[in-house]
């Protein structure tokens, strides 16, 4: 049986839209496949060191005025001084449990799976409390900075955090566009669903999973979230083995073959439609 999942543009279940942040994206992807075995590491904050969370880089340059996805690691029991940033940044934990907000709020640690939004300008603080603690983060400008909170600003935004127990998934039985049943299931996190603007999602892959993922739009990003996928963009190349925290980019019309041994979960981000079949 043959299944196509059109995620559409001028849906709005379950979105959070920033008017601050920029919604488009003018860097156009390209084919490409960062294995986690292959990402560069390095530190967040250079000039502390091993004192600071180590970051790993999946696309574009964070220390630069342009849209970027990287990695962070945190050591058990790392909290950091109360401080900002001079962008907004939105994070999907990977692995361990952390805790981003006010530094009198209780700690409320998310689990993987979970999201949260960090505007610009608001003070916070960020821990860890797993024995490995991982976080993918997505800015759509730079560079990533920290600031003291004596340059705290408000900026409109609120920040979100959202335990992965409350996420919304959506299935074939829940989405009119779906034409025939599938166990692929997707959670809305941010974004506008209108032309050109960006928006993100987590996709989740059955266990068993075998199909086409093809981009439509000149902007798509994958990170593999949790689980693990063999992907290749044409049956002439070898399988790559992605798994968590795997990145693939794709071009606009390109189509990534995939399928997944155990349940997977990618984030997707696009500024436009992909289908799945």
């Amino acid at each position: 049986m043959k299944n196509n999942i059109l995620i559409v543009l001028g849906l709005v279940v379950g979105v959070f839209v920033n008017a601050q942040t920029p919604t488009i994206d003018d860097v156009k992807s390209v084919n490409e496949v960062v294995t986690a075995d292959n990402i560069e590491w390095g530190w967040l904050n250079p000039l502390r060191g091993d004192k600071s969370p180590a970051a790993g880089k999946l696309w574009g340059d964070r220390t630069k005025n342009e849209p970027a996805g990287f990695l962070v690691k945190f050591k058990k029991g790392f909290s950091s001084p109360p401080h900002i940033h001079n962008i907004t940044y939105r994070g999907v934990v990977i692995k361990g449990f952390l805790h981003n907000d006010d530094e009198n709020a209780e700690k409320q640690w998310l689990p993987a799976g979970s999201y949260w939004q960090q505007p610009a300008g608001e003070a916070h603080i960020t821990a860890a409390n797993g024995q490995e603690n991982m976080a993918f983060l997505d800015i759509q400008e730079g560079p990533y900075l920290v600031k003291p909170t004596s340059e705290a600003f408000d900026n409109g935004e609120r920040p979100i955090n959202v335990d992965t127990s409350n996420l919304v998934w959506l299935n074939a039985n829940d989405i009119e566009w779906v034409t025939e049943k599938r166990n692929v299931e997707i959670a809305f996190l941010w974004g506008k669903y209108e032309k050109n603007q960006l928006r993100a999602a987590l996709l989740k892959l059955p266990a068993g999973f075998s199909g086409k993922i093809k981009n439509l739009s000149p902007n798509f990003r994958a990170v593999v979230i949790s689980g693990g996928i063999s992907h290749q963009f044409s049956k002439k190349e070898d399988k790559k083995e992605l798994k968590a925290p795997s990145y693939f980019g794709a071009e606009e019309n390109a189509t990534s073959i995939i399928s997944a041994e155990k349940e997977t979960i990618l984030y997707i981000r696009t500024n436009g439609e992909f289908k799945v079949k």
